[in-house]
This record gives C-alpha cells, structure tokens and sequence, in this order.
C-alpha cells in the first residue's frame, strides 16, 4: 500500500511475507510529531498503550493498554476481550533499535517483533507498521484488527479530532482480515 491508495481509503494491512504483516498511515507532520506519539508515554496512551520506554537497543518498555480510555466515546468490548477491556492489561517489550526519528524497533508478545517507520513527505509523514514472527494466519488475523483499530485512532488525534470509541473502529475487523487473508 502506498501513501496514494491511504488516501483513497486503502487502509487495511498486508500480508508482505510468510510470517508478518504491514501497515501504513499517512499522518501531518512533521515527524518529531509523530516520533513523539510513538515514544512519548501520555501521547502514546492516547492511541495504543502508556507506560514507560527505555529509548535504545536493549532498553525496556512496559506498556498499558487501556481500550476504554482511548477515547471520551464508549462501546462495549467483544464479547472474547470483555474480560480483558474491563481491566486493561500489560505487556513488557525489548526496544531493538532506535533511530529517533524515524525508525523504532521492539520486542512483542508471542516472541514477534514490530517495527515502526517515519517516512517525511512534504508536510505530512508516512507512518509503516510491520509486524514480524506471527507464528500462525490466526496471529496475523488477531494482530490485525488491533493495529488497523489503534492507527485509525492516531490518524484521528494526529489531526486534533476526537477518535470515535476503539471497540467501534474495531467493529468486523477481525472477520474482514478471515476474508482478506489467503486460507493455507
């Protein structure tokens, strides 16, 4: 996907190879802005997870996430992540590279890994999301959603707006990504 198709509409991620998949967001820049919504506890909060980050190789980060409070509109959870959007949950990373900034690297759940791209184009930033190591197409189904759901967020607070509740951007994704991923 390019910055182009984003801007029609084409917001749904990749399958870019055996195990991984890939996003992208054009969002305003500039790019220390958008580095600041990626590194930055209370800006990261507002679209993903909080929580403290140790800014290079080898460094931690812990972070919270917290559906709910992604933003002032309210939608209950699926019934699978009820239990799990009533409390939040943690989860605690390894950063493996950092280029501040344009470039940042961590350790996921489930042994994988996510890379997050800043690509400056004009007045605007390109922002790629690649996720590694999915061990399985029900990973990549599960990580999916999430991602698309989290970064339709961020492209919301990027540009000053109120986003509409996480669980409704949510919506069908899950089923979208079972039809749009190849079977075996």
């Amino acid at each position: 996907m390019t910055a182009a198709s984003d801007k029609h509409g084409d917001k749904y991620g990749q399958i870019v190879g055996p195990t991984e998949v890939r996003f992208q967001r054009l969002l305003p820049g500039p790019v220390e802005m958008v580095w600041a919504f990626l590194t930055d506890s209370r800006k990261r909060g507002e679209w993903l997870a909080s929580g403290p980050m140790d800014l290079k190789p080898g460094g931690k980060a812990r972070l919270s996430f917290k559906h709910a409070d992604l933003s002032p509109n309210k939608a209950p959870a699926p019934e699978k992540y009820r239990n799990l959007d009533a409390k939040g949950h943690e989860s605690d990373h390894e950063i493996i590279q950092v280029e501040p900034p344009r470039l940042l690297a961590m350790t996921w759940p489930r042994n994988s890994e996510v890379t997050f791209e800043l690509t400056p184009q004009g007045d605007h930033v390109l922002l790629t999301v690649t996720h590694r190591r999915l061990a399985s197409r029900d990973d990549m189904i599960d990580v999916s959603g999430g991602w698309h759901s989290h970064l339709d967020i961020l492209v919301e607070r990027a540009n000053g707006r109120v986003p509409p509740a996480f669980w409704t951007v949510f919506g069908d994704l899950e089923e979208e990504y079972d039809r749009r991923y190849p079977k075996g």
